[in-house]
């Protein structure tokens, strides 16, 4: 997979000896810290990385780093941040690390171009004093000192839970403003026996699994697998606000990567087939083999797809029956049974 995270354009202002690199006192915070991430020779220090995306916080944990799905600490004395294209999601970062660093402490961030970078750099000058910033590697980084005061700019950073369509969402997540179209044509698909043990796979933030309760009384547990950090806290506010009596359990999972040790009844799913920017279909055929090896016998798969995406291949390879049950200009919805 290409990295498409401006990590590189991150590192310059320090490969160039604009910044001095962290000493051996320094405690570093990196939020948003890729999987790629290999400390470079002249940082010091303690790091704490940053990574809510679980294959990338598998990665990291590999290569030996200190890591969690959401910062923790407090008076860090550098920050560095990776930021994308999604503005709610960067200008939380952007306020963790005023919130976790001490008064004088840098902060460093960087965005692509693409992504809007430049936008992001002049959006945080107007809030706050920057030193410099420079343009490399089709990104841009910028770098400030942080201030003994950051109310004012916190307070004009956009740092409140998302919502949309009366569900908390997750910024940076799928689907973070409202329901998306594919899955409420899955769930106007599902039929009302479902029943026993069931699972939702790439949960994001619930919307699927608080609808099949909703559709389906006779539905005994749900399981809700997701891979972002963010929109599986979501989808648990979700489930507790609009599904109180359900018994349910929440597993932040690669479900590429990790095994699924339980086994369902019924699973759904509205598979990802992005990584970054692009289209990647054979995650979701990854994640159809996963849900084979979950289900029971004669257990059932519901799934919903962008309708040029030939996912019915791998249906026939790893169910007995399998269908389609609508399409439309978009989406197709399809059906299989063990």
């Amino acid at each position: 997979m290409k990295n498409d995270t401006p990590l590189a354009t991150l590192l310059f202002p320090f490969e160039r000896g604009l910044i001095d690199p962290p000493g051996a006192e320094d405690r570093v915070l990196f939020l948003g810290a890729p999987g790629t991430f290999r400390l470079p020779p002249d940082f010091a220090g303690d790091m704490a990385a940053v990574q809510g995306y679980r294959p990338d916080y598998l990665a990291l944990q590999r290569g030996g780093f200190s890591v969690t799905p959401e910062p923790v600490g407090e008076k860090y004395d550098l920050a560095l941040l990776l930021l994308g294209r999604h503005r709610r999601e960067n200008e939380q970062r952007l306020a963790e690390a005023l919130k976790r660093t001490r008064p004088g402490a840098r902060i460093v961030a960087a965005c692509a171009k693409k992504d809007g970078g430049g936008s992001v750099r002049k959006r945080m000058g107007a809030l706050l004093e920057l030193e410099d910033h420079a343009s490399k590697h089709h990104g841009v980084v910028f770098w400030l000192r942080r201030p003994d005061a950051v109310e004012t700019a916190l307070t004009a950073l956009n740092v409140g839970k998302s919502a949309a369509d009366g569900y908390i969402t997750a910024a940076g997540g799928f689907s973070d403003d409202g329901v998306d179209p594919g899955s409420a044509m899955l769930v106007d698909c599902l039929p009302a026996d479902l029943s026993g043990a069931i699972a939702d796979f790439a949960a994001g933030w619930g919307y699927l699994s608080v609808a099949a309760v909703a559709r389906a009384p006779d539905v005994k547990s749900l399981d809700l697998y997701e891979a972002h950090h963010a929109s599986l806290e979501a989808a648990r506010c979700n489930m507790a606000a609009r599904a109180p009596r359900m018994s349910a359990r929440f597993f932040w999972q690669d479900l590429l990567g990790e095994p699924v040790n339980e086994r369902y009844d019924v699973i759904l799913m509205n598979p990802p087939f992005h990584r970054g920017r692009a289209a990647e279909p054979d995650m979701g055929h990854g994640m159809i083999a996963a849900a084979a090896k979950a289900l029971k016998p004669r257990g059932r798969l519901f799934l919903v797809a962008n309708r040029q995406l030939a996912y019915e291949e791998s249906l026939e390879k790893h169910f007995a029956a399998q269908g389609e049950l609508r399409r439309d200009t978009v989406f197709k919805v399809l059906w299989a049974r063990k």
